[in-house]
């Protein structure tokens, strides 16, 4: 079984209509919403899926499958547990609803692992060994899951027990756990198959992401340094009368700053 992984374009991820909203309409009428806008294709989130989450992704693939959309499937949970074991039953969940998605890229953060979880990397290689789907790493917003030195770590024991693994770079989270969104994309761009674009804004009290455009972040520089051929995802809030028409302005203005920022780079 082969299933394709995206091809480089601008998706949407679909938490940014709103969890709120996705929850009360489904993910799939979003999905049709980011379709119509002009995506080529979408990201689904597994903490917003509903009671009947297969037949969800069972018409989610099917709207995909019928417009030629690409499709990654996101999992809420991490690879490690609190008490720093692999959660074996995760993953598998992640790769199941990403297969009956028609997803060829499953994204998890690594959890609570630390050095002395590498343990479980053995178990995480059996489990990923002629699978059809490739599982990308995401730092998100915690100390233990999206810092530079807890991803090196990571990933210098997944090289070390035959477990090359590649990175999706989340351009805002970077911000939220203190580090340099530049640092990270000279210390991971190798590895970059997927980028979540958003900018962040620093609040009296948080960080909050919007759109590129309105970012205090070198948001241009990032872009530069990472690798133009991964797909770009828009995560930033898309909000609005006409929802149609916001989404199929940013998706523009996405495909004009990736373009402009690697014609003068």
């Amino acid at each position: 079984m082969h299933i394709p992984v995206p091809a480089r374009g601008a998706l949407v991820s679909l938490t940014a209509f709103g969890a709120d909203e996705v929850r009360r309409h489904g993910q799939a009428w979003f999905a049709h919403l980011a379709m119509a806008s002009g995506a080529d294709g979408f990201e689904v989130r597994g903490e917003l899926l509903g009671e009947d989450a297969d037949g969800e992704l069972d018409a989610l693939a099917a709207l995909a499958s019928a417009s030629g959309l690409a499709r990654v499937y996101s999992s809420p949970h991490g690879m490690w547990d609190g008490t720093g074991r692999l959660d074996e039953a995760a993953v598998r969940e992640g790769l199941d609803r990403a297969i009956r998605l028609g997803a060829g890229w499953l994204k998890m953060s690594i959890g609570a692992f630390a050095p002395g979880a590498a343990a479980g990397l053995p178990a995480l290689r059996a489990l990923l060994d002629g699978h059809p789907v490739e599982l990308l790493v995401e730092n998100d917003q915690t100390e233990s899951a999206g810092t530079i030195p807890a991803l090196s770590a990571f990933f210098r024991s997944a090289d070390a027990a035959g477990l090359p693994l590649g990175m999706t770079f989340d351009m805002g989270n970077w911000h939220w756990v203190g580090e340099c969104p530049l640092r990270a994309a000279d210390a991971f761009a190798a590895r970059v198959r997927y980028v979540h674009c958003k900018g962040v804004l620093r609040r009296p009290d948080r960080w909050v992401a919007v759109p590129l455009e309105s970012s205090a972040a070198p948001w241009r520089a990032v872009l530069r340094a990472l690798p133009a051929a991964a797909p770009r995802a828009i995560e930033y809030p898309l909000t609005g009368a006409d929802l149609a028409r916001v989404t199929g302005q940013a998706l523009d203005a996405l495909r004009r700053l990736e373009q402009s920022t690697h014609d003068n780079a």
